[in-house]
């Protein structure tokens, strides 16, 4: 496909780039100061729309798509309307993460109608639409104050201080730096059928360290009063050669069961 250029078309400069974060963009192209943004932004400047460009919204809100608005002073000139595709990798890391008995939430700053319908084909149920990113942090509050802990997974820069509030933060490797930086958990890959992965690593893991914690334990509850010579008097006394060889017996079979976290099908 050729270029703008290559076809002899010219395309405007933008100059005094203002973005808004959470609503649009704003920039004076020649001359005229446009803003591009979607719902929340209309409601906020309190733009009216021609019946033509409400039938539209309606059209790109039936099909799950978000409306993007061109907005010259108090006008609206022209709606664009785009959707992201589901990942099919999405679909099975909700259902693996259901499976593990975790509540998933949906938690975005496009339109309610667009996030319900996404939330719905995936199979979420609680979901958090129209969220500015300074509110991010604040809803995950919410829901840790109805007393649930909460992972959050994110890859904006707009993720970082939600990252921060949850109680585990899930930083996507391929996004953002300061989204890296505030995770406390970093994914190499952009692929959300690692977050079920990891919580099964995770879970897999405290189960071999309570197992080998018992193996320890139980070893040194059972060979050191033997040791300290309380059977004794019943002629019941633990050479301390053979004492030895139980301790690094002990060690063995901690090191083995640890081993067996290879066998973890993730």
């Amino acid at each position: 496909m050729k270029s703008a250029q290559e076809r002899g078309l010219s395309l405007s400069r933008a100059e005094q780039f203002q973005a808004m974060p959470g609503q649009g963009v704003k920039a004076v192209v020649e001359g005229r100061s446009l803003i591009i943004g979607g719902p929340a932004l209309l409601r906020q400047l309190g733009i009216e729309l021609s019946q033509e460009l409400r039938d539209a919204l309606d059209r790109a809100t039936t099909r799950a798509q978000t409306a993007i608005t061109l907005i010259e002073g108090r006008t609206a000139l022209a709606m664009f309307a785009v959707a992201d595709a589901i990942r099919e990798e999405s679909h099975e890391a909700v259902r693996r993460l259901q499976e593990q008995g975790i509540e998933v939430i949906m938690m975005t700053g496009d339109a309610k109608p667009v996030a319900e319908a996404v939330a719905k084909e995936l199979g979420i149920e609680t979901v958090f639409a129209e969220v500015l990113p300074d509110q991010k942090a604040s809803k995950i509050e919410e829901v840790k104050r109805s007393g649930k802990r909460v992972a959050m997974v994110g890859d904006g820069v707009n993720d970082a201080p939600a990252l921060l509030t949850a109680d585990v933060g899930i930083a996507i490797g391929a996004g953002t730096e300061v989204a890296v930086e505030a995770g406390d958990v970093v994914l190499v890959r952009n692929d959300p059928r690692d977050v079920p992965r990891i919580i099964t690593l995770s879970r897999a893991t405290y189960r071999k360290e309570v197992q080998n914690l018992w193996w320890a334990v139980g070893y040194n509850i059972a060979a050191i009063p033997l040791a300290a010579g309380v059977l004794a008097p019943w002629g019941i006394v633990l050479n301390p050669a053979v004492g030895a060889i139980l301790m690094s017996f002990s060690t063995i079979v901690v090191a083995l069961n640890a081993q067996l976290l290879r066998r973890v099908a993730l």
